[in-house]
């Protein structure tokens, strides 16, 4: 049994060669803090760095709230891929569902409208423009 709880989880998104784009969208949409932002041609090794991706983001780490969330343009392949997944944003009142709700909606797609459920006065999924899949919810007490 592991007793130590010195360490967290963070999601890592690979963008795929869009991340500069999904960083400005998620500081707009969602006020996130860009903690560091790191481009292939800042690594010490020049092998690290794909051909013609001199600019593209090695490594970027958000905040959101309380949470890092971190991301990487990968390979540049330009195939975004997010399944298997949802980022859950918890918020504190219905005003804030309704905007972050709206603005990851914006160019996206509705998955279920943001409504009063059994579980949260409200509760909706939607995926960004990206793929990404988010869950907005007001936690009960």
């Amino acid at each position: 049994m592991i007793t130590n709880k010195n360490y967290s989880i963070q999601p890592y998104l690979m963008f795929n060669g869009r991340c500069e784009e999904a960083v400005e969208f998620y500081r707009k949409a969602l006020g996130a803090e860009i903690v560091l932002l790191l481009r292939f041609k800042d690594a010490p090794d020049p092998s690290m760095c794909p051909p013609g991706s001199e600019n593209k983001v090695m490594h970027a780490t958000l905040r959101v709230g309380e949470t890092l969330i971190l991301a990487s343009d990968g390979h540049c392949t330009g195939q975004l891929s997010f399944a298997g997944f949802s980022l859950s944003l918890a918020v504190k009142t219905a005003e804030d569902a309704d905007r972050f709700f709206a603005a990851l909606a914006d160019g996206g797609q509705v998955q279920m409208p943001l409504a009063k459920t059994f579980f949260s006065p409200r509760f909706g999924m939607v995926a960004d423009h990206f793929g990404v899949s988010w869950m907005i919810i007001i936690p009960q007490d």
